[in-house]
């Protein structure tokens, strides 16, 4: 099932009459392929489990509209919906057993479609299998594990097999390594599902590793949409460079002069790149960490911090006049860096740099 959103605002009304309201959701378009695993990405506050809720009905928008296919779901009640719902804190009912947590979806149907006794008991088991806690059933939550519980919740999603399967930020309340293991089960069970499945989450390693599409948000509105690495190879705009990536991507002031790009400015810039096509102008530079090379007459000169050894890769911790933070340059550990020198000294891959409007923080592209 493909979701169309067109549109779509959300406004929140201030405590008083003289409080301004808050938009969640500001004039959003997003066209989501079926069967496809996409993340709406952002930092908190910016909107993007308000677009959830709306989506599965439990928000109702100021304005906009939302479609399944070719239905127009914005007035549709969320039961009608055909949607399941992950929640971040799991909520389930302490008192009941995983099967019954399972089976509760099916037993609020009501009419014909109401199934029977046996068939509810075998597609609980069904769901459960495909979360692998089929022999978990007669336990009650407090006996699980958070991993487990979080299953219990995914199979009370899945257990009606959902038009679409809305999740937010579903491991935040687990470690790293549970984390990193949930995500793997979920990208499994959406891909032989096939159930377009919109998922909610802050972490970007967590996006890229596990969408199809990613939806980069701030502030309501949408930044950027595109495949992960597609987005993390080639960002529109300052914000989104700087959200995706770990380490973070290291920040310059520069400008450009005579088609070449100065890191730093005045008399103490540094000229480290050609960069035709840009007309002359102050700017943001945005440096991946993977994006440096070590050379003994490279063009960029800084002062070098550190060397964390990281195995097969090194990470050069320095500092340039041009950045206000502390800059990583990832290479590869069969580079020597003199650890006892003072300085450190780059070329700069131009597929690694990225240049931004000083004002606007817009990308500029050069050739």
């Amino acid at each position: 099932m493909n979701v169309k959103i067109e549109k779509l605002v959300k406004r929140f009304p201030g405590r008083d009459k003289n409080s301004p309201g808050v938009t969640a959701v500001d004039n959003f378009d997003l066209d989501i392929p079926d069967g496809k695993l996409v993340c709406l990405l952002g930092p908190s506050g910016c909107g993007k489990s308000t677009l959830l809720y709306m989506i599965c009905g439990l928000e109702t928008p100021t304005s906009g509209k939302i479609y399944f296919g070719e239905d127009d779901m914005t007035d549709v009640p969320p039961e009608k919906r055909g949607v399941g719902l992950v929640f971040q804190n799991y909520a389930l009912y302490p008192h009941l057993t995983v099967r019954q947590i399972i089976k509760f979806p099916l037993e609020n149907v009501k009419g014909e479609a109401r199934l029977s006794k046996e068939e509810m008991e075998k597609k609980a088991l069904e769901a459960a299998k495909l979360v692998q806690i089929e022999n978990l059933m007669d336990r009650k939550p407090g006996q699980m594990s958070g991993g487990q519980q979080q299953r219990v919740a995914i199979a009370r999603a899945l257990v009606k097999m959902p038009n679409v399967l809305l999740m937010d930020e579903p491991l935040s309340n687990l470690d790293a390594r549970l984390r990193l293991q949930t995500r793997e089960e979920i990208r499994r069970i959406q891909r032989e599902t096939g159930i377009t499945t919109v998922f909610v989450t802050h972490d970007q390693e967590e996006a890229m590793s596990i969408s199809d599409m990613i939806v980069v948000m701030k502030n309501g509105v949408l930044h950027q949409m595109g495949k992960p690495q597609q987005v993390y190879d080639d960002p529109v705009n300052l914000f989104v460079a700087s959200f995706l990536g770990t380490p973070k991507i290291n920040i310059f002031e520069g400008e450009v002069k005579g088609g070449a790009l100065y890191i730093g400015e005045g008399d103490k810039g540094q000229r480290v790149l050609d960069v035709k096509g840009v007309d002359d102008r102050k700017v943001w530079v945005g440096v991946r960490p993977e994006g440096f090379e070590v050379s003994e007459n490279g063009a960029l000169t800084c002062s070098l911090k550190g060397i964390d050894v990281m195995g097969r890769d090194i990470s050069v911790v320095c500092n340039n006049p041009a950045s206000g933070e502390v800059i990583r340059a990832i290479i590869s550990a069969e580079n020597e860096v003199d650890e006892s020198g003072k300085e450190v000294r780059f070329d700069l891959k131009p597929h690694k740099t990225f240049l931004f409007d000083k004002e606007t923080e817009e990308r500029l592209r050069f050739t």
